[in-house]
């Protein structure tokens, strides 16, 4: 609410010049109250090919229409002098107030209600829009743009406003083919284009279109014009210069199609570029994973080299540090036939004192042997105790264990339990 009714005091509370300034905003025109930096309006007004039509004043007819015309000439060029005078003295007291354009919307608006309380309603659809908004908005439409300056204090304007501007005939073919833009010399808007235009007379009526790539005057009618021969003149000027608008429409549609077909293009390469990024993304995913199950491979085969090394220490120091095989005749001696799982057999004595974890220090250090295994007894069948546990912190002896004289024992392998 708050942006709206600044926007709304920007335009002194006019809100049909409001929506038209925001408007021109969304389409991408400066704002009037953010105007770029001052600069002289871009309108090529130097092309000797200008059409000008210019209606100069009926002369005087007969004796006494030469009469009046003579006795009239001193008193008009007095007052046109003084006038001149004044308003040159008073350039030097004041500035013009005109140099200096502050609401150029307001300086619209403004005109188009005075010239509706004056004229009424009947009148060609007035740009509610700066100069510069026209001017971009014909460029970009690719339309003509009728540009009609008012001289308040010219002595025909009001005619020509009255009985021509708001002719029906012409009120149909300006709103039909043409943009309208028009706004009083008073006016610091009106005046700055009287500047850029560098009109000699009123009524004054320019016509600017899009002609090699530029926004050109292509048509100046000056002085009191009827509505016929308004629209003859409009319709002269549109004719022949309407090539200029087709043939614009074709290079922009040209243009277009050049910009779709390379965006098109863009994005095929894209969309070509993306896959080849996805298949080499693929590829390095995929000759990562085979390194990384390479490396795994490897680390696996590395660390069962190291397991089977370690092993093999294990089983050597088992060996060296068993005790000496009893001899036979020695009567505490055990006599323990092992039956391996390989259904091998392995044959060695005891002596009944020494413990049962030297018969398990025996069987691991085999190279036969599993690497995890436990040792059964048949008559009665159980598992000997021959490793720490917490029924057994320290193992029996083979007398404990209930062994013979001659023993047959079983090794259950348990490596891949």
């Amino acid at each position: 609410m708050d942006q709206c009714r600044h926007t709304l005091e920007q335009h002194n509370w006019n809100i049909e010049a409001a929506v038209q300034d925001r408007l021109n905003e969304q389409e991408g025109v400066p704002s009037v109250f953010n105007p770029p930096p001052s600069r002289p309006l871009q309108v090529n007004t130097a092309d000797h090919r200008i059409y000008s039509y210019v209606v100069s004043r009926p002369q005087p007819r007969g004796l006494l229409g030469w009469g009046y015309y003579l006795i009239m000439l001193p008193f008009r060029f007095t007052y046109y002098t003084i006038l001149d005078i004044f308003r040159f003295a008073l350039r030097f007291i004041r500035p013009d107030p005109r140099n200096r354009v502050t609401d150029p919307v307001g300086d619209i608006v403004s005109f188009m209600h005075s010239f509706e309380e004056k004229y009424g309603r009947a009148h060609p659809v007035f740009y509610l829009g700066t100069y510069s908004q026209a001017l971009n908005d014909a460029k970009r439409e690719l339309r003509f743009l009728l540009v009609y300056l008012h001289g308040d204090d010219h002595q025909d304007s009001d005619e020509f406003c009255r009985n021509t501007l708001c002719a029906p005939e012409v009120i149909s073919l300006i709103n039909t083919r043409m943009l309208f833009w028009a706004c009083s010399t008073n006016k610091p808007e009106g005046y700055r284009v009287s500047q850029a235009l560098r009109e000699n007379t009123y009524p004054f009526l320019a016509m600017i279109m899009l002609k090699d790539r530029r926004m050109t005057v292509v048509g100046r009618l000056e002085g009191l014009i009827q509505p016929d021969d308004l629209i003859n003149q409009l319709t002269f000027i549109m004719d022949a210069n309407q090539t200029y608008l087709v043939s614009e429409r074709l290079e922009r549609e040209e243009r277009n199609q050049t910009q779709v077909l390379r965006q098109q293009q863009d994005e095929a390469y894209l969309a070509s570029l993306r896959a080849d990024q996805e298949k080499e993304r693929k590829k390095r995913e995929e000759r990562e994973r085979k390194r990384r199950k390479e490396e795994e491979v490897q680390q696996q085969k590395l660390a069962e080299e190291r397991r089977r090394r370690n092993l093999q220490e294990e089983k050597e120091r088992k060996l060296e540090c068993l005790p000496p095989e009893p001899s036979p005749d020695d009567p505490e001696s055990v006599k323990i036939i092992f039956k391996l799982p390989n259904d091998s057999r392995v044959e060695r004595r005891f002596h009944f004192s020494q413990s049962l974890t030297v018969i398990h220090d025996f069987l691991f250090s085999l190279k036969e042997s599993p690497e995890k295994f436990q040792i059964e007894a048949n008559f009665p069948r159980r598992v000997l105790p021959c490793l720490p546990s917490e029924e057994w912190p320290n193992p029996p002896t083979l007398q404990e264990a209930g062994l013979s004289h001659t023993e047959v024992l079983f090794v259950q392998d348990l490596t891949d339990e």
